[in-house]
């Protein structure tokens, strides 16, 4: 039996405080683990003794991996959780488990190749389906009018979350080197610091937030997962009475291809292009942290007076900027502008998609459409970062050549979100 009505009651204050406070929780993972610290740990010592396009490679199929699990995967969970009416369940069991293995990686050393490739993909898989389910609660916390405004909190607390979690490794780190220690021996300690961070900030949501659906479902388990994928093949069957929102998940999946490129790859077009040296790297995604935390508070208030598809698109003519800057940048001046750009338009765009996602979304699919916004999301990180390697590749190396694609995706995205009509009215089954 599918879920019965939510009830009438509001979300008081806490409750939508702690909704975002798994985005100050979680971010801690991406920016340390993916971005910062933990990937350059495994191409330079995890994987030292191969070289380093090997190194490199093993590091990008591993994220490919990872992404293609949650793409094939979160319409079902997002389904299975709306049918037993079990989100707050199963963001538990993915926030324990993206805790668990996080913490495990404190034991992975120089050669431990296997096992790092294996921890980094179950803790990316579980991070990344409690951010689809985390996200399904936003249309029952909120109204289509303060939507984007309660999505623009958490993003904006997120930012700060991960740019808390590594000034909290950073510190770390530079006392480890002042005693001598090496990153074999300092970085594993910041898996640990991402871990403690991620468990005690996530208590206020797994406290606090409530399941606001309710079923009498008595299926045995394997009848559940039956009926979640009989659930999400219906969804793709009225694909065109949801038209709407599945174009605009096209455009989503054009424009969330070039953001996952800059989020991988910043740093590196930052230190073979522009000559950056590790601590200014650092530099550069604290302050794109900062800059995108702005931009998520300023564009989720202006989301709700605007609307979304508007604020989006100016999001998108940001990026393009962006990128227009990047690619032009011969003094670090210059590039610096393109990355505060890309802060505020990275807050922005993530922000006002996910909230936009809610407004097109039909009461009591939640998760299921949910779960198709994390497919999307995961399936640009796939296709994004895999054509900027490419034209890497064939252009032997010219990074400012691969930097077009980027621009690329965004101008198909925004393109593709004009086809998308907007309505401030909650959708309904």
């Amino acid at each position: 039996m599918a879920p019965l009505p939510q009830p009438a009651e509001p979300a008081s204050r806490r409750e939508r405080f702690a909704w975002c406070m798994y985005d100050f929780a979680n971010s801690g993972f991406t920016t340390v683990i993916l971005t910062a610290i933990f990937n350059a740990y495994f191409v330079g010592v995890v994987a030292g003794d191969k070289s380093s396009g090997d190194a490199t490679w093993l590091w990008t199929l591993t994220m490919a991996t990872a992404n293609l699990l949650v793409l094939l995967s979160a319409p079902l969970i997002g389904a299975l959780a709306d049918y037993t009416a079990a989100k707050k369940r199963f963001l538990l069991w993915t926030t324990c488990g993206c805790v668990t293995f996080t913490g495990l990686l404190y034991f992975v050393g120089p050669g431990d190749i296997g096992l790092a490739i294996l921890l980094v993909i179950l803790a990316t898989f579980m991070f990344a389906s409690g951010e689809n389910l985390i996200a399904a609660f936003l249309p029952e916390i909120s109204t289509p009018e303060t939507m984007g405004r309660l999505s623009g909190y958490g993003w904006a607390l997120g930012y700060l979350g991960g740019l808390l979690t590594l000034v909290l490794c950073l510190i770390y780190v530079t006392h480890a080197e002042s005693q001598g220690l090496d990153a074999a021996h300092y970085v594993p300690v910041t898996n640990l610091i991402v871990a403690v961070c991620f468990a005690i900030a996530a208590l206020p949501t797994l406290l606090w937030l409530q399941e606001r659906a309710r079923s009498s479902n008595t299926l045995p388990p394997g009848a559940l997962l039956i009926a979640g994928w009989q659930r999400l093949r219906a969804t793709w069957q009225h694909a065109r009475v949801h038209a709407n929102l599945f174009r605009f998940l096209m455009s989503l999946t054009s424009y969330y291809a070039g953001i996952h490129i800059v989020i991988v790859l910043a740093a590196v077009y930052a230190q073979e292009v522009m000559g950056f040296k590790t601590q200014d790297t650092i530099i550069l995604i604290m302050v794109v942290n900062i800059t995108a935390a702005i931009g998520a508070f300023l564009f989720g208030h202006l989301q709700d007076y605007i609307g979304s598809r508007l604020c989006i698109a100016l999001t998108l003519v940001l990026w393009i900027a962006a990128i227009i800057c990047a690619y032009f940048a011969v003094e670090e001046s210059l590039f610096w502008i393109a990355a505060n750009l890309i802060g505020f338009a990275l807050g922005g765009a993530q922000s006002a998609g996910r909230a936009f996602v809610g407004q097109l979304t039909p009461a009591g699919h939640q998760g299921e459409f949910f779960g198709l916004w994390g497919l999307a999301t995961k399936f640009a990180a796939i296709i994004g970062p895999l054509t900027y390697g490419g034209m890497v590749y064939v252009f032997a190396g010219d990074h400012r050549t691969a930097l077009l694609s980027t621009l690329f995706f965004f101008l198909v995205g925004l393109m593709l979100l004009f086809t998308v009509r907007e309505s401030r009215t909650r959708h309904k089954t």
